[in-house]
């Protein structure tokens, strides 16, 4: 490889659509080496090997959605053609559809990628259970606590000042 890419650079280019992280054509073929229409020709030369739980075309919704998180075209350009998202799989299979060294090099980078959002990930729901937990056991010592200063604070407070009652002989 000519140009060293880093993991993070990778990992920027991983979304989330339709609740799978996924990477895009254009990023991919930019990563390749590569044209996105040479690309997207050999994806369609071997289309049995992408069901679409490896890739998906996205719609126009979408991609206008995807140019405008990752400014790719210039203002006043339209998108041609609805771009391809490929999953994690889909990035696997690509190795074999792209058979060039750097083609190589680049999917092991992605899959480390991957690897490393998806620990990511999981260490982020581990620490978001025990945050959870720690308001839970603290949330219920918050409400002893309050108990506690209110029952100081009554002491604190001097009794009631109850009427004198009057000695002596009253006329009403």
């Amino acid at each position: 490889m000519s140009k060293k890419i880093a993991l993070e650079v990778i990992t920027t280019r991983i979304l989330e659509l339709r609740g799978r992280k996924v990477m895009l054509d254009r990023d991919l073929a930019t990563l390749y080496g590569v044209p996105v229409k040479v690309l997207n020709q050999a994806v369609k030369r071997n289309i049995k090997r992408f069901p679409s739980d490896f890739m998906f075309q996205l719609s126009w919704v979408e991609a206008e959605f995807s140019r405008s998180q990752i400014v790719t075209l210039k203002q006043g350009k339209n998108i041609k053609y609805l771009p391809f998202a490929f999953t994690e799989y889909g990035v696997a299979m690509l190795s074999s559809v792209l058979n060039s060294e750097r083609a190589i090099q680049i999917n092991i980078l992605i899959m480390r990628a991957f690897t490393k959002l998806r620990q990511t990930l999981l260490n982020h729901k581990e620490l978001g259970i025990k945050v959870e937990a720690l308001e839970k056991k603290f949330g219920e010592h918050d409400e002893s606590i309050k108990a506690i200063f209110e029952a100081i604070k009554q002491l604190l407070e001097p009794p009631p000042v109850k009427p004198k009652p009057q000695i002596g002989f009253h006329n009403r």
